[in-house]
């Protein structure tokens, strides 16, 4: 990771490319009913590692700096923000008011793993 990146804001950045790479292996498939399902593993598969390449170093770094319990929220977080943008934007599905609400109050949730009682 560029050093110019804090080890606070390097685990967020690499979470969110990890993300990226991690939803479209698991739902790029669906625009494509058709492709063989072995096909659509291997490729999924391979989409994943790069997954992986991103997401173990962000927990690494981020885990000097968050607990694992902070780490694990946000990355469910970015996971459901990444995932609402790839199913609008990648597969032309709509957001509802209720999945805006829902994650909002995940995102409530959230807030209380990061909060100092």
């Amino acid at each position: 990771m560029p050093s110019f990146l804090s080890p606070a804001i390097a685990p967020i950045v690499l979470l969110v490319l990890s993300n990226v790479f991690m939803t479209s292996a698991w739902y790029w498939h669906l625009k494509y009913p058709n492709t063989l399902l072995v096909k659509v593993i291997l490729i999924s598969w391979f989409i994943a590692l790069f997954e992986y390449c991103l997401a173990v170093p962000a927990n690494r770094i981020g885990h000097g700096v968050y607990s694992a319990a902070q780490l694990k929220t946000m990355q469910e977080v970015i996971t459901l923000v990444v995932f609402a943008l790839f199913s609008w934007l990648y597969l032309k599905e709509p957001l509802g008011w209720n999945h805006l609400v829902g994650f909002a109050m995940i995102a409530g949730g959230a807030a209380f793993i990061f909060h100092k009682f």
